[in-house]
């Protein structure tokens, strides 16, 4: 693909704003005056019966990004991509991008052959939120994009995605008219590819019928919000979490990352210091009310947050610094970096937990480019468009295990447009040792996408490495994990040592461990360890006394259990936990309410 200019129409570049929209740009919109985009796209469902979003690890045709400010990250992130995909630019001045691209700083001269640059009016460099997502009418065909009502006054931004869909053919929905109005922002959303999304509660509080100085929300209860998503995205299961107090701007990708069907990368805070305690309230939330599309517990990867350089955490004033706002390209992750005592140990957790892939760091904290400053990184400022004829491998990978007798079982779903014509497994004892081919057999139920094979006992000790890859009918190949044979999946065959609760003190029948976060503010978790399994109550009283909210009534078995209520509508004050066993209260946790 050459270099490829479309001229749409442009302005003067202005200054670059903040992700949030902050008090300067709010009084430049007031001055200037704010005329919304009344409508734009396809403002109906799709008309298809089986839609699916794409999932972010899943292969693209195009990376998108905006010129709209920091041109070296930009520059960075076109030249790290363009050996995956086409990267498209908007861009309000061409020429100029142009001429940094193909200059000498930040990294030399760029080849722009795979380079496509659209020009277009700008507000700010923010895409991902702004941007519209890859969902498939028919499964993994007949490809549409997906936007949604931006939730900052910015109009330009809001019709980059119709920019976007008329430059590649590609129909834009848009949930911008009544009853599917519906106000969204991609930093808070996240999709496994098979109809699960995370968000937090912000697309609640945006779409409640509520006013901001500038706009008057949809109004929507979160019933309807969710069947707006199902209608437009093919989404049916919705996992909303509580906003983060420290994080302004409220969106997911500022702490955590999806990572496969099964595995969420979470960041990780000192105990007790700014967003840990509501983070790990959340995720065992999530933990205790949710499962993967196989109905598995998800696996979750911890990364440290690191407080900014000379600042300090965000509870104290510190830049909201997070390695969880990388982006997918293809076989590459691309990771926002800071300063060394932290880039190390995250880049070493990307690629233990991401085998094959190569992880390409970003300065966000430079001088002169602290991006991270205006509360986004990485993956904020980018977006992507999926491959039109996705070949889907889905696989939920082996866990360790101590048989040495049995062989061990890979089921795999593998789907396209055109059907598979053939599935393979391939397993090692080392990753740089030669691979064992195995032809997978259709499942019972031959459907012709439910594919399986075995992997020959091994002796104990033994590490084992694998993927599967796919051929359609058209020809199309692909393999999961997408680096294959670089990446991989591993289980080891030996013995498997638990943890958990050991030993637990002689108490009568249970007891609260510390309750997080405390104070409380949103949904707040209380771990309950029993000593037996009990018939208990699980109360919640006002300082009176007085009953707020049964938490549990009803059986709890023998070890630590965790509960949870929300304390967002709850009054400041003082508050006590109790467990009650007959009648009798064994046991009392004190929980504040800022």
């Amino acid at each position: 693909m050459s270099l490829t200019i479309v001229e749409v129409g442009a302005q003067e570049l202005g200054k670059v704003w903040s992700n949030a929209v902050g008090a300067e740009e709010r009084a430049v919109i007031e001055s200037k005056g704010f005329a919304p985009v009344l409508s734009r796209g396809i403002e109906t469902p799709p008309p298809f019966s089986n839609l699916r979003t794409a999932a972010e690890w899943e292969e693209i045709e195009a990376l998108t990004i905006a010129w709209e400010g920091f041109p070296c990250i930009l520059k960075q992130i076109v030249s790290a991509s363009i050996s995956e995909c086409r990267v498209i630019i908007f861009t309000e001045n061409p020429s100029s991008t142009i001429n940094y691209l193909t200059g000498s700083s930040c990294g030399g001269t760029l080849n722009l052959d795979n380079v496509d640059i659209i020009e277009q009016d700008l507000n700010t460099i923010w895409i991902r939120d702004y941007g519209a997502n890859t969902v498939y009418g028919s499964w993994n065909d007949d490809r549409i994009l997906v936007d949604w009502i931006y939730n900052r006054p910015r109009p330009d931004d809001d019709v980059v995605s119709d920019a976007l869909g008329e430059y590649l053919g590609i129909d834009v929905y848009s949930t911008t008219a009544e009853p599917y109005d519906l106000m969204n922002t991609g930093g808070n959303f996240m999709s496994d590819g098979f109809g699960t999304a995370f968000e937090s509660e912000l697309v609640h509080n945006e779409n409640n019928g509520g006013s901001s100085w500038w706009t008057t929300f949809p109004n929507h209860t979160p019933t309807e919000i969710e069947g707006i998503f199902e209608a437009f995205m093919g989404i049916d299961t919705f996992i909303t979490m509580p906003i983060l107090p420290y994080d302004g701007i409220h969106h997911i990708d500022m702490h955590m990352k999806l990572l496969n069907e099964s595995t969420l990368m979470v960041s990780e805070y000192p105990d007790g210091v700014a967003d840990g305690p509501q983070i790990n309230a959340n995720l065992d939330y999530v933990l205790s009310n949710y499962t993967t599309k196989w109905g598995t517990p998800f696996n979750i990867v911890r990364i440290p947050s690191p407080p900014e350089l000379g600042g300090g955490y965000p509870n104290t004033g510190g830049w909201y610094e997070t390695y969880s706002n990388a982006v997918f390209v293809n076989n590459k992750i691309l990771l926002p970096t800071y300063y060394e005592q932290y880039d190390t140990t995250a880049i070493r957790i990307w690629e233990e937990t991401m085998p094959g892939y190569e992880i390409v760091g970003i300065d966000c904290d430079d001088s002169g480019n602290e991006i991270i400053s205006l509360s986004g990184a990485i993956h904020c400022i980018t977006h992507s468009v999926a491959v039109a004829d996705p070949l889907l491998i889905s696989h939920l990978p082996l866990s360790d295990t101590e048989n040495t007798t049995d062989a061990y079982v890979v089921d795999a779903y593998l789907s396209h447009r055109s059907g598979i014509s053939n599935a393979k497994l391939y397993y090692s004892t080392s990753p740089t040792e030669p691979w064992t081919e195995v032809t997978m057999v259709e499942s019972t139920d031959m459907n012709g996408e439910d594919f399986t094979a075995e992997i020959p006992a091994m002796p104990e000790g033994t590490d084992v490495f694998y993927y599967i890859s796919g051929e359609a009918y058209s020809g199309k190949t692909g393999s999961r994990p997408m680096p294959a044979p670089l990446g991989w999946w591993k289980f080891h065959v030996g013995e498997i040592t638990s943890t958990g609760i050991s030993e637990l003190d002689p108490i009568v029948a249970g007891k609260f461990d510390e309750v997080y976060p405390n104070p409380a503010s949103a949904i707040t978790c209380v771990p309950v360890i029993m000593s037996e399994s009990h018939e208990v109550i699980v109360i919640l009283r006002d300082a009176l006394g007085r009953t707020v909210e049964v938490i549990h009534e009803g059986l709890l078995p023998s070890g630590e259990t965790k509960l949870f209520f929300n304390a967002a509508s709850l009054p400041s004050g003082a508050y006590l936990l109790n467990i009650e066993v007959n009648n009798v209260n064994v046991a009392g946790k004190r929980v504040m309410v800022p």
